[in-house]
C-alpha cells in the first residue's frame, strides 16, 4: 500500500511539473506574442482617444468602458474561435491572412499620411451627427470605435497566433487548447493595457486641471498647468506615432510574409543586412540603430504598399462587394 501511495504521489508530482511547464510555456508565448503586436497596440491606443472628443467629462470613462467591452467581445467571441479553427484546419492560411491585414494597415497609414498634406473636407455625416441626440451620437461613436477595434484586434490575434503556433520551449506544435488559452490571455491583457492607457490619457487633462486649481504647493499647480497645456501636443504626437506604427507593422508583416512563403526573400534579407550593417557602425547603440533602420525602411515600404492598395480597394474591391450584395456601387471619391 505504501508503494502504491508513493507511486500516486510521484504521478501527482509529475503532473504538477507538467502543469507548471505548460503554464510557463503559456506565459512565455503570451509575452512573445504581445511584443510582436506592440506596434498595433500603439496604434490602437493612439486612435481610440479621438472617439471621446467633444463629450462631457462624466461620459468619457463610460464610453471607453463600452468600447473596451466591445473589444473583448471582438477578441474572445468572434476572432479567437475563428483563429483556432484556422490553426486546426487551415494553418497554411494564417500568413496570407496576416499579409492581407498588413495591407489594410498600410492603407490606413497611407490615408493618415495623405491627410497630413491634403486634409479632406468634412462629409455630410457631420450634419447628421449634429441633428442626432447625445445618446445617438455616443452609440454611433461606440459602434465606429468597436468596428475599428475589430480590424486591429484581428491583426493582434493573428500575429499572436502566428507567434505561438510552435512551442517556445519544445519546438513542437502547440496544442490547440493551449493556443486558445494563450490567445485568450493575450486578448484580455491587450484590452486592459490599451483601454487602461486610453482612460489615463483622456482623463489626464482633468487631473492636470484639478492639480492646477487645488494643488497645495506652487510646484504641483505648475505641473497641473503644464499637463493641461501639454496634452494637445501629446495627443498630436501620439497620433503621429500611431500612424508610423501602422506603416512599420503593416510593411514588416508583408515583407516577412513574402519571405516565409518563399515568394520573394530579397526585401527582408536586404533590410536586415542594411539595418545590421548600419548598426555595426555604432556598437554602443547597435541594437537600437538596427531596429530603428529596420522599422523605418519597413514604414517606407508600408507607405508604398498603402498607395498601391488604396486604389485597388476603392475601384475594384468595394465595387465588387457592392455588386455581389446586389447594391449599386457608389462612385469612388476623388483623391
Amino acid at each position: 500500500m505504501s508503494t502504491g501511495l508513493i507511486a500516486l504521489l510521484d504521478d501527482i508530482a509529475a503532473l504538477a511539473k507538467m502543469a507548471a511547464a505548460t503554464l510557463d510555456d503559456a506565459a512565455a508565448q503570451s509575452t512573445k506574442a504581445a511584443s510582436k503586436a506592440a506596434g498595433i497596440v500603439i496604434d490602437d491606443a493612439a486612435v481610440t482617444p479621438r472617439y471621446v472628443v467633444g463629450f462631457s467629462a462624466d461620459r468619457e470613462l463610460p464610453i471607453i468602458a463600452r468600447i473596451a467591452q466591445g473589444s473583448l467581445i471582438n477578441k474572445l467571441v468572434f476572432i479567437l474561435p475563428a483563429a483556432i479553427l484556422l490553426s486546426a484546419f487551415a494553418p497554411w492560411s494564417i500568413t496570407p491572412i496576416l499579409m492581407i491585414g498588413g495591407g489594410y494597415l498600410c492603407m490606413e497609414g497611407y490615408h493618415k499620411v495623405k491627410d497630413l498634406f491634403m486634409p479632406h473636407a468634412p462629409s455630410g455625416e457631420a450634419a447628421e451627427m449634429l441633428a442626432a441626440t447625445s445618446k445617438e451620437v455616443e452609440d454611433r461613436m461606440v459602434t465606429s470605435a468597436t468596428r475599428t477595434d475589430f480590424i486591429l484586434s484581428a491583426e493582434i490575434m493573428v500575429i499572436a497566433l502566428s507567434t505561438i503556433a510552435v512551442s517556445a520551449q519544445t519546438g513542437e506544435r502547440t496544442p490547440i487548447w493551449l493556443q486558445a488559452v494563450i490567445l485568450a490571455l493575450v486578448g484580455v491583457v491587450m484590452t486592459i493595457v490599451v483601454y487602461g492607457a486610453v482612460a489615463l490619457i483622456v482623463k489626464a487633462d482633468d487631473v492636470g486641471y484639478a492639480m492646477a486649481q487645488k494643488g497645495r504647493t506652487p510646484v504641483i499647480r505648475a505641473c497641473g498647468r503644464g499637463i493641461v497645456k501639454g496634452m494637445p501636443y501629446f495627443l498630436s504626437a501620439l497620433s503621429h506615432v500611431g500612424m508610423v506604427a501602422m506603416l512599420w507593422v503593416g510593411g514588416g508583416i508583408i515583407i516577412h510574409g513574402l519571405h516565409v512563403e518563399h515568394w520573394w526573400a530579397w526585401p527582408e534579407e536586404t533590410i536586415h543586412a542594411l539595418a545590421h550593417g548600419i548598426g555595426h557602425a555604432i556598437p554602443a547603440m547597435e541594437g537600437f540603430i538596427a531596429w530603428f533602420v529596420q522599422a523605418g525602411l519597413s514604414a517606407i515600404i508600408g507607405l508604398g504598399v498603402g498607395a498601391l492598395v488604396d486604389p485597388l480597394v476603392k475601384h475594384v474591391i468595394v465595387p465588387l462587394i457592392a455588386l455581389l450584395r446586389g447594391a449599386k456601387p457608389e462612385p469612388a471619391p476623388r483623391t
